[in-house]
C-alpha cells in the first residue's frame, strides 16, 4: 500500500470511533485531510466541528460542515489528529503542520484522543523528527538559547507564523527518553506558548496504517 492509501485506511478506520450527533474535534495535516474527506460521508450526523488551524476549517467548511469556536463548546467526545511521531506509551511529537498550540488544547478538552498515522510514524524513542516549539517572536533567542543548553540543534521556521502570529523553533538531535519532563521543562520557559510534545496528555487510542490493515492501539493516560 502506498503511503496515501494507509492514511486513507486509518481515516476510514477512524470513524468507528466517531459519536454521531456530536460535536468532534478535528485536527490538522496530510491524514487529516483524508480523515476530514471520509468524515464528509457521515456529514449530515455531525453537527459541528471545532479544528485546531485555519487550513482544516477550510477544508471542513467546504464539505459543508459547520465549524464552531472552542469557547461555544462544554465537551468534545473525541478528538481526531494525526502525528509526527508516537512512541509505544501513545506520547506524540506533533507540530510539523504549525498548529501545535491549538491541537493541545483542543486535546485537552476532549474527553478521547485518537490519533491516526502510518506505520512510518510509530517509534521506540521521540526525537528522530524535530520538535517544535511556538515561542512569542521577543522571545525567539532567549528560548533557542535554552533548547541548545537542553542539547538541541535548533532552527527558526523561516518565513512562518502560526495562527496565533507566533514563531516556531523546531529542535533537531534530541533522544527524548522522558518525554513528560522534557514537556514540563520546555514549557516553563518564558516565551513558549507550547511545545510539540504531548506526553503528558497523549493518545487514547492509535490507528495504525500498515501494509497488513490498520492496528489499534490503547493507552492508559498517566496520572497528572
Amino acid at each position: 500500500m502506498t503511503q496515501d492509501e494507509l492514511k486513507r485506511a486509518v481515516s476510514q478506520a477512524a470513524l468507528r470511533h466517531v459519536p454521531r450527533g456530536e460535536i468532534i474535534g478535528v485536527g490538522t495535516g496530510s491524514t487529516v485531510n483524508f480523515f476530514i474527506d471520509v468524515l464528509a460521508t457521515i456529514k449530515d450526523e455531525i453537527p459541528a466541528a471545532v479544528s485546531s488551524s485555519a487550513r482544516s476549517t477550510e477544508r471542513l467548511r467546504a464539505h459543508g460542515f459547520d465549524v464552531v469556536d472552542l469557547n461555544q463548546v462544554d465537551r468534545i467526545p473525541v478528538y481526531v489528529d494525526g502525528a509526527d511521531e508516537i512512541d509505544a506509551a501513545g506520547a506524540m511529537i506533533k507540530g510539523g503542520g504549525g498548529a501545535l498550540t491549538r491541537e493541545k488544547i483542543i486535546a485537552e478538552v476532549a474527553d478521547r484522543f485518537v490519533c491516526i498515522v502510518d506505520a512510518s510514524k510509530l517509534v521506540q524513542v521521540l526525537g528522530r523528527f524535530p520538535l517544535p516549539v511556538e515561542v512569542v517572536p521577543m522571545a525567539r533567542e532567549l528560548v533557542r538559547r535554552q533548547l541548545v543548553a537542553l542539547g538541541a540543534d535548533v532552527q527558526l521556521r523561516a518565513g512562518y507564523l502560526t495562527d496565533n502570529g507566533n514563531e516556531i523553533l523546531d529542535a533537531h538531535g534530541l533522544s527524548i527518553t522522558s518525554p513528560r519532563e522534557l514537556e514540563r521543562t520546555i514549557n516553563q520557559i518564558p516565551g513558549v506558548v507550547t511545545v510539540g510534545l504531548f506526553a503528558r496528555r497523549g493518545a487514547d487510542v492509535a490507528l495504525i496504517g500498515e501494509a497488513e490493515g490498520v492496528s489499534e492501539r490503547t493507552f492508559a493516560q498517566p496520572a497528572i
